[in-house]
């Protein structure tokens, strides 16, 4: 019996594959270098292919109303770019290195008006008001597969306007349930140029990856140039 897309994810489907199709445009030149690959097609073809498996495995979280869904969307293709990669012996730093490289790229195709704007939006009061209830809603844990977080307002002498302490992660269910658990800190990875190209300063100095008991993020405007 075929696998099934939720009808969501099939929904943004040429979306999802157009932007993977992108990323391994952008990749081509570090998969010759840096992973030493030579058949290109046959990796952009095998990377597809994978692709359709993890379409069928992503978790639904609530489609438009959650706003981890688009989290999975853009991210859950690194994972297939990482299976391939393994299955072909590159290393688990260079396939890190890669994504990234990769990853910034494809972000920084976005004009930087647009990005910045978006960057604003985020950090925004109205936002935050959004993310507290955002937080407390996921407490609820309407599905299994979903994050659970809190808001975390700055206290005395904080640098930082607000932060978000993952108490559940998406992300490390996926490769727990998909025996994907070692290339997981190299998707981890990839949550700081998405901040960065968006003018905002990730800190984070723990993971649930990394065996914590949350992942502690903490937001601020990046300086001006």
């Amino acid at each position: 019996m075929a696998e099934i897309i939720h009808p969501f994810y099939e929904q943004h489907r040429g979306a999802m594959e157009a932007a993977m199709r992108h990323r391994l445009d952008l990749a081509e030149a570090m998969l010759c270098e840096s992973a030493h690959l030579s058949n290109i097609d046959g990796i952009r073809q095998e990377v597809m292919d994978e692709f359709e498996i993890v379409l069928t495995q992503m978790p639904y979280v609530g489609g438009a109303e959650s706003r981890m869904s688009d989290f999975f969307m853009r991210l859950m293709g690194f994972m297939a770019i990482s299976r391939v990669l393994r299955r072909h012996g590159v290393s688990l730093p260079v396939i890190g290195e890669i994504e990234r490289e990769t990853y910034k790229a494809q972000l920084l195709t976005v004009p930087e008006a647009e990005r910045l704007a978006s960057g604003r939006q985020f950090m925004s009061s109205e936002n935050q008001a959004l993310l507290r209830e955002q937080a407390a809603k996921s407490h609820r844990q309407e599905f299994t597969e979903d994050f659970v977080y809190d808001f975390v307002e700055p206290d005395t002498g904080d640098k930082f306007e607000f932060g978000i302490n993952y108490k559940a992660c998406g992300f490390c269910k996926f490769p727990a349930r998909h025996g994907d658990k070692e290339i997981l800190p190299n998707i981890c990875g990839l949550d700081f140029d998405a901040y960065a190209t968006r003018g905002i300063y990730l800190e984070r100095t723990q993971t649930l990856a990394g065996g914590a008991n949350h992942c502690d993020f903490r937001f601020s405007p990046l300086p001006s140039e």
